[in-house]
């Protein structure tokens, strides 16, 4: 069954000291593309995340953010007491005010506070992962769902698709004959004698040409292969791409080979609806 790429999945978990939030989205792209939001004392089990994403997500623009928000007593920042007094020592001779403002003043100045970098806890890690893990089946449900509405729409457009190729079948014989219709009257209007063995040779051999025998059997079939696809466990968006080229194909030789304008007419609402599925399988995996 067919998935969508886009999709979304969110996962909390509340550490000892930390709420940790893990947030996925994705969307349609011609290939795996991830965009990674992690803090930095997380950098270094990055990779291991993007292979936890590229392995499950397959393909589509994906933005994979990772929150943390300090809960408990716990900081990896300190004031950086020599550095402070340093400061409000040279304010001193600068600013007339009180040591509170001083005060104010230095820490927001450069390197008056210090971060200390703490190794990573693995149990907390594989907490992390466990999130990830969570989030990412919550975006496959997602995908999948969206899938299903779209196999919905590819259905009741294929479907309307044969519909126009079955009323193209019901004017077929309409057309040959008028096509015939016009040839006699052309060439009658050249008030020339005309062999009529002749004449029917060359009216057979133009007739043959605008045949679209060959066309309705190869759209029908794609359109069946098609069907077919949508419902297969293998199916993705590139193959589907590439079955819509060859349904635009055969409509578009029916279409040139008509010469009738009520055929023409269907074969531009045909034409229509191709570019409809065209547009929604780019979203599909």
């Amino acid at each position: 069954m067919i998935q969508s790429m886009t999709g979304y999945g969110k996962n909390v978990i509340q550490l000892a000291s930390k709420k940790i939030t893990v947030e996925i989205k994705s969307l349609n792209s011609k290939s795996l593309d991830i965009n990674a939001r992690v803090p930095s004392s997380y950098r270094e089990k990055e990779l291991v995340m993007r292979k936890m994403l590229a392995s499950s997500l397959t393909r589509g623009k994906v933005d994979f953010s990772l929150y943390v928000e300090m809960t408990g007593e716990e900081t990896t920042s300190q004031i950086n007491k020599v550095v402070v007094k340093q400061y409000m020592k040279q304010l001193t001779n600068i600013v007339d005010t009180d040591q509170a403002e001083l005060l104010k003043m230095a820490i927001k100045m450069p390197d008056a506070l210090k971060t200390t970098r703490e190794e990573i806890d693995e149990n907390e890690f594989a907490e992390i992962l466990k999130a990830v893990k969570d989030a990412l089946k919550e975006i496959n449900i997602y995908r999948s769902d969206e899938g299903a509405v779209l196999r919905a729409d590819f259905l009741a457009r294929v479907a309307i698709i044969e519909a126009r190729l079955e009323e193209v079948l019901d004017i077929d014989s309409q057309r040959i004959d008028i096509v015939k219709e016009r040839l006699r009257t052309a060439v009658n209007e050249l008030k020339e004698k005309v062999d009529e063995n002749r004449f029917e040779q060359e009216l057979i051999y133009y007739l043959e040409k605008y045949d679209i025998t060959e066309e309705k059997v190869r759209l029908q079939n794609h359109l069946n292969y098609f069907r077919e696809a949508i419902n297969s466990d293998d199916s993705n968006g590139k193959k589907l791409g590439f079955i819509t080229q060859e349904i635009g194909r055969e409509i578009n030789t029916i279409g040139s080979k008509s010469n009738f304008a009520p055929m023409q007419q269907l074969v531009v609402q045909m034409k229509d609806e191709l570019e409809k599925i065209k547009e929604q399988a780019l979203n599909v995996l």
